[in-house]
């Protein structure tokens, strides 16, 4: 039996899926990613659901904690943990050698996309089931099911854009301290932990309008149809705005080198 070989590169399917599997290998090795995208927001949910060291408008302060700390995860995720691994690639030249090889650019980018979704629905599975055992009750209805997923699409989308963009303009080292201030300070003042009732009304315009208080408060607005006092889709349209807006800017700033 004679084999013919048939020298070429796998299809572009083919090379999607290892792409995604090399990205997400090399992210959960990583013990400074899992501390960021993992450990962090688990801890603030278990510490602050049982100590009132931050006032809140519910007594049932997992309710209101729940929601915020998966918005937080999926931008630690979407954004400070893709900027950073993103800048030092192109420090490394890693981009510049994917560049000589058969993976389009298209296909990197899908694999990055898939592995920020891998890893959020990680995420996203500990830090509800946890919230659940504290005795979070969502009440989201199909109408809320349906937001909130859109809610975490295009937040994805939103934060995904704006750390490409970051990637994409900075140095490595530059794009790491950034991203973790952006992080600390989004933290801090999207609504996550503090209510924007907490801040002077004439900052509060501003906060309103930060992909993670869209994120956070819409994700509390979906999930909660007994409280529920609006509507979710106007976040869903801001995040997308953001991500129009962030995905252009990368695009136009991020290449190979």
């Amino acid at each position: 039996m004679t084999l013919t070989p048939h020298p070429g590169a796998a299809g572009q399917p083919r090379m999607l899926a290892a792409q995604t599997a090399l990205e997400t290998r090399l992210l959960l090795r990583n013990g400074e990613q899992l501390l960021l995208l993992l450990i962090i927001p688990l801890m603030l949910l278990l510490l602050l659901s049982e100590l009132a060291i931050v006032e809140l408008p519910t007594d049932r302060r997992v309710d209101f904690l729940a929601p915020g700390i998966i918005a937080l995860a999926i931008m630690s995720t979407a954004f400070t943990g893709q900027a950073v691994a993103t800048g030092y690639e192109r420090r490394y030249g890693a981009l510049r050698r994917l560049a000589t090889t058969p993976l389009r650019r298209r296909t990197l980018v899908a694999g990055k996309t898939l592995t920020v979704l891998a890893v959020e629905l990680l995420q996203v599975g500990v830090l509800t089931a946890t919230a659940l055992l504290l005795d979070w009750r969502p009440d989201p209805g199909p109408a809320g099911v349906v937001a909130a997923a859109a809610l975490v699409v295009t937040g994805t989308a939103a934060f995904s854009g704006l750390g490409l963009l970051l990637a994409g303009t900075l140095r490595a080292e530059a794009t790491l301290a950034t991203a973790n201030l952006i992080y600390l300070v989004l933290l801090l003042t999207g609504g996550v932990l503090v209510p924007l009732d907490r801040y002077p009304e004439a900052i509060r315009p501003v906060l309103e309008l930060l992909p993670i208080t869209l994120l956070s408060d819409g994700l509390r607005t979906a999930l909660d149809a007994g409280a529920r006092t609006g509507s979710p889709w106007p976040a869903v349209a801001g995040l997308l705005a953001w991500a129009t807006g962030g995905i252009a800017a990368a695009a136009a700033t991020f290449g190979w080198d």
